[in-house]
């Protein structure tokens, strides 16, 4: 009877996990998202105009307070992915930072409703009074909002992603048995694949309703209420989120991997003058004290950076009486090859950088030339300058949408792949289309300010130039496809190659990358301002006078750079390799990555 009710128990609970994860829980979970990018997109797209018009700070100096507020946004990731892989997990880690996110929100609200936490407004009687920048009292409020926000997005961002995939990593065992180890390895990694195009998807659209409605209502109505409805839309988020706890996969987190990271360096350091063996069998292995950090496989030994592999050398001392290693000086083979995988993806994650500091400042610069240009749609009607963005954002929907549907059914037919390509050359088609994108705002910018010039406009910024603002359009449309290629890409390689216990970490260093994008973006900002001071003044309040095109062809020859720079870094990645356990005959079978998926074959659906 004992036996028969723990074989009960045992089918409940195998009950129990194949009804939770999978796409039903995508509801929740992109809702979620869906809610929190609508409010992050609905404030932060028309924040240039909220600080030059409501708050009175000059252009560049509000450019960069929103690039800096956007780097810090991307960095706060870091902190989150520490909590998420550490200590918390990521379901909570979620929870906390949307309640930051909506106290941000909300201090955002009440600094746009009460009178006396902004400027006065600008006279608009010939002689009047000049126009009086916001206090530090005022701005301080401000800056604590954007503080809560930053630190919400820390909780968001590299969880997200995340915790939507940890739904799909498991497979069924009776499916498993169906298809075969390897078969069910790709099924698994197709639907990943669908996921990431569909989480990016949704988010277009969150962002696409967000630049229309919401820019209107600020424009139009009011910035209580334009700041309002992305703080209601937040708190639904939360909400929506937490009414699918019982169906979500939520897997324990496996101990800060900052710290493993950390003990390899140091454990190969006290090593330096231990001679690496020749054979690598002799490398502490160590299963079972891996068993929590590695449920889909053991990471294999590479041959790359070999200094590291001291750390897996055992020297008397390093193993306890009681059979436990002192992980200080002592770390298993797989360890070592987390921290080597992390080293290797740096130079190619890094590429990233480059593209997030080219696109750091349009939204602040593209936003003020659309506001010079003719606007009308209609006899009566204008399109607001921050919702010039739907146009980028339309493209994006409409390229991942044609992704699946067209390109990769071609693509497969060309490269056998089932994925089409594989994610290192769509993030090597999406930096080289950015780079037409950044072109053909110079382009553009030349010929409007060539307008303004010919009209007798050059000292009157604030008259609209008679040229149509939807010559912008196309340089909106190439960033737009652009980000259908290279972010989903850039977030497949990162979330593939990292170590499975930092998946939240991978997620982070996304959004690290747009983090150090941001400040460089101000440091090239900052750097053009000062170099052209008197000499032309590329970058200046009258953007009729200044060269705001010169910049985008500086960031144009940037850029082209930074694509050779990712072509030199791919020659030379080699993929992470796993061990992977075989259910059919109960012992480890090697599947080595180096060469199958960086080529496109082997178990690659995620490239």
């Amino acid at each position: 009877m004992a036996s028969t009710a723990v074989g009960r128990n045992g089918d409940r609970e195998q009950k129990k996990k194949r009804k939770k994860g999978g796409f039903k829980t995508m509801p929740f979970i992109l809702g979620n998202d869906v809610c929190d990018r609508f409010a992050t997109a609905g404030f932060g797209a028309n924040m240039i105009t909220y600080l030059t018009q409501q708050l009175h700070l000059p252009l560049v100096d509000a450019s960069n307070l929103l690039t800096n507020f956007g780097g810090t946004s991307s960095l706060t990731p870091i902190l989150g992915a520490l909590a998420a892989d550490s200590f918390a997990g990521r379901f909570w880690t979620i929870i906390a930072g949307s309640v930051f996110y909506q106290l941000g929100m909300l201090g955002l609200v009440v600094s746009a409703l009460l009178p006396s936490l902004r400027p006065a407004p600008c006279s608009s009687a010939p002689g009047g009074p000049a126009c009086r920048r916001a206090s530090g009292w005022q701005l301080g409020v401000l800056y604590l909002s954007l503080l809560c926000t930053s630190l919400g997005s820390g909780g968001l961002r590299p969880c997200v992603v995340a915790f939507g995939t940890d739904q799909f990593d498991q497979e069924p065992e009776e499916q498993q048995q169906k298809q075969g180890g390897a078969e069910a390895a790709k099924a698994v990694a197709e639907r990943k694949r669908r996921y990431f195009n569909l989480y990016f998807f949704t988010m277009g659209i969150a962002a696409l309703l967000a630049v229309t409605v919401v820019v209107y209502i600020q424009d139009n109505v009011g910035w209580g209420w334009g700041f309002g409805i992305p703080a209601v839309a937040m708190f639904v988020s939360i909400v929506v989120f937490v009414v699918g706890y019982p169906l979500y996969v939520r897997l324990k987190p496996g101990g800060s991997p900052f710290t493993r990271l950390a003990q390899v360096a140091a454990a190969a350091f006290k090593k330096r003058k231990v001679a690496v063996p020749e054979y690598t069998g002799m490398l502490y292995q160590g299963k079972e004290l891996d068993a929590l950090i590695s449920t889909n496989g053991r990471l294999l030994h590479t041959n790359q950076l070999t200094f590291l592999d001291r750390a897996a050398i055992a020297t008397p001392g390093d193993i306890s009486a009681s059979g436990k290693p002192d992980l200080w000086r002592l770390s298993t083979v797989h360890r070592v090859e987390e921290l080597k995988s992390i080293v290797r993806m740096l130079p190619i994650w890094s590429a990233g950088i480059m593209l997030a500091t080219a696109g750091s400042h349009n939204g602040s610069f593209t936003i003020m030339q659309a506001r010079t240009m003719d606007r009308h749609v209609t006899r009566h009607f204008e399109i607001p300058p921050a919702s010039m963005s739907i146009f980028g954002t339309t493209a994006m929907l409409v390229s991942l949408a044609l992704y699946d549907r067209v390109f990769v059914p071609l693509a497969r037919r060309v490269t056998g792949l089932q994925s089409g390509i594989t994610y290192f050359q769509r993030m090597g088609i999406g930096l080289a289309v950015s780079i037409l994108g950044v072109g053909a705002a110079a382009l553009v910018e030349t010929k409007r300010r060539g307008v303004a010039a010919d009209h007798g406009f050059l000292d009157n910024p604030a008259a609209a130039v008679p040229f149509s603002v939807f010559w912008l359009v196309p340089q909106f449309a190439i960033h737009g496809v652009a980000s259908a290629f290279s972010s989903v890409g850039h977030m497949e390689f990162l979330y593939d190659q990292a170590p499975e216990s930092m998946r939240s970490t991978a997620a982070a260093l996304f959004w690290l990358a747009s983090s150090i994008g941001h400040y460089l973006g101000t440091v090239l900002v900052t750097a053009v301002q000062r170099a052209t001071r008197g000499r032309g003044d590329w970058l200046q309040d009258n953007i009729n006078r200044g060269r705001i095109d010169s910049y985008y062809w500086l960031v144009t020859c940037l850029m082209v750079l930074n694509l050779g720079y990712y072509l030199i870094c791919f020659r030379y990645y080699t993929m992470k390799p796993l061990e992977m356990a075989d259910e059919q005959d109960d012992h480890d079978k090697e599947c080595e990555l180096s060469s199958l998926q960086k080529n496109g074959a082997g178990t690659g659906g995620l490239v």
